[in-house]
């Protein structure tokens, strides 16, 4: 069988939204089932819009994504030689013709054509002149006027589309550079690319560029266009329903493998299966099993994989990626191992990394701020011995482990007839300023006895200095 060779050709005019970052994951993961290529192409020919800036935010993103190309990046730019030698082809074979049309003329034509009731496609007023180059000219693809083109879509099925409804598309424009639907069948066809799987806004380019392939007497690939991505109030997904920026995510803390995980199920599934690792998606995808309609972004599902990834990371990957967060807060984490603590006793509640970063502050300052509101409630006069004798007795105390902890902590309050959440939820506060943190056991040994200690009789000191009620 001839070798797979999938392509992922975004135009740099922007970031790399989510629509084109599932494209891009659908061709890639459908290339590594084959074991076959995955191609980069940047379709920078719109000179005006492209921006090395956005080039630079696509690749980044691909990367940050795991998305890694076997070819490329190729730049469409660099090959418009090839394209207008492939565009004076057309025209020496009588495939394609020189258009002087004028745009205001185009725009009376499309506006009569309307008024008498007809589709708005280009009359053919130059089709049969053969007119020679020249300043402001167009060339236009020759399409027949009669017959049937056939989209035998690997997604959607059999499509028919009636020559006589399409237009002499314009290939090459009048500053000399290839059209889209022009270059991209010239580039696809070059380098081999034996599927083109992308957003179903295309499936109307199909037809045409299917003429455009026959006309050049090049293989025609397969063609697979997937549904588009739709918010939760069905219409087309846009910055409005939230970020749509593969970056975007990144900054807002999300881990790549739940958006890679989150972004397949947007339209592919395999039974019930929600999670699936980077080699299981490679073993199991295929394009038979992509929906045929439009998926729905649910920002809470996918909130809730990253959660799950948070919980399931490998420990020093997950501390290289909060590390950015915690910079942001003005923390600094020396220790590794201190920071692999940290992360040990906040995984398994945090659903972004600045969740995760935000509720680790009291692991970093001698005196974190105390909440007024649980003061109040908790840090009561008589409260106060048994904080101090948690602080006298821990000194002495030799299995400063999770389980010595627990045991010191259950004697304590048994020694001192009192019930263990009497002092539970003080002590939380002593130690983290809040009424909310990880395991009282697992904040203990990660902080050091010296640590606690220290939090504790300042905490004491606390109530000692507050006003009598």
């Amino acid at each position: 069988m001839k070798e797979v060779r999938t392509r992922f050709a975004p135009s740099p005019t922007g970031y790399l939204h989510i629509g084109g970052a599932r494209t891009a994951l659908f061709s890639w993961l459908y290339a590594r089932h084959t074991r076959g290529k995955f191609v980069l192409r940047i379709e920078d020919t719109d000179q005006q819009r492209s921006t090395e800036e956005s080039t630079r935010a696509i690749l980044d993103a691909m990367t940050w994504l795991g998305l890694n190309w076997d070819e490329g990046p190729f730049f469409q730019a660099e090959r418009v030689d090839i394209h207008r030698a492939m565009v004076r082809k057309l025209v020496d074979e009588d495939k394609a013709y020189y258009c002087v049309c004028s745009p205001e003329e185009l725009e009376e034509k499309r506006k009569r054509a309307l008024a008498e009731g007809r589709k708005p496609k280009y009359d053919g007023t130059c089709r049969d002149k053969k007119l020679p180059p020249s300043d402001g000219a167009v060339v236009r693809f020759r399409c027949p006027q009669e017959g049937t083109t056939i989209v035998n879509d690997l997604i959607k099925g059999k499509i028919s589309f009636n020559n006589e409804e399409l237009d002499d598309l314009i290939i090459q424009r009048s500053d000399g550079y290839p059209t889209y639907n022009f270059a991209v069948v010239v580039d696809d066809a070059q380098m081999e690319i034996s599927h083109v799987i992308r957003g179903d806004d295309h499936v109307n380019n199909t037809p045409r560029q299917i003429l455009l392939y026959e006309a050049l007497g090049y293989d025609i690939p397969q063609f697979g266009h997937v549904p588009m991505i739709l918010g939760a109030d069905k219409t087309r997904l846009s910055k409005r329903h939230g970020a749509t920026s593969v970056m975007a995510y990144k900054e807002l803390g999300y881990l790549p493998e739940a958006l890679v995980n989150y972004l397949v199920r947007l339209g592919w599934s395999h039974g019930d299966q929600e999670i699936f690792s980077l080699d299981e998606l490679i073993g199991l995808f295929d394009l038979g099993s992509i929906g045929k309609s439009a998926a729905v972004f649910n920002p809470e599902k996918l909130l809730w994989l990253n959660q799950h990834y948070i919980k399931s990371y490998p420990e020093d990957k997950l501390l290289d990626a909060l590390n950015p967060f915690w910079n942001k807060l003005g923390l600094e984490v020396s220790d590794p191992d201190y920071g692999r603590h940290i992360i040990g006793d906040l995984r398994a509640r945090a659903k972004t990394l600045p969740e995760m970063a935000e509720s680790s502050t009291f692991y970093f300052t001698d005196e974190p701020p105390i909440d007024a509101d649980a003061a109040k409630k908790f840090l009561t006069p008589e409260i106060a011995g048994h904080l101090e004798a948690i602080a006298e007795a821990l000194a002495m105390i030799e299995d400063y482990s999770k389980e010595g902890i627990e045991v010191f902590l259950r004697n304590l309050a048994e020694a001192r007839a009192i019930k263990l959440k009497t002092i539970a939820q003080p002590l939380r506060i002593a130690l983290t300023g809040k009424t909310v943190s990880p395991g009282l056991d697992d904040v203990m040994l990660t902080l050091g006895k010296e640590r606690v200690i220290s939090r504790i009789r300042r905490t004491v000191s606390f109530i000692g200095s507050q006003p009598l009620p």
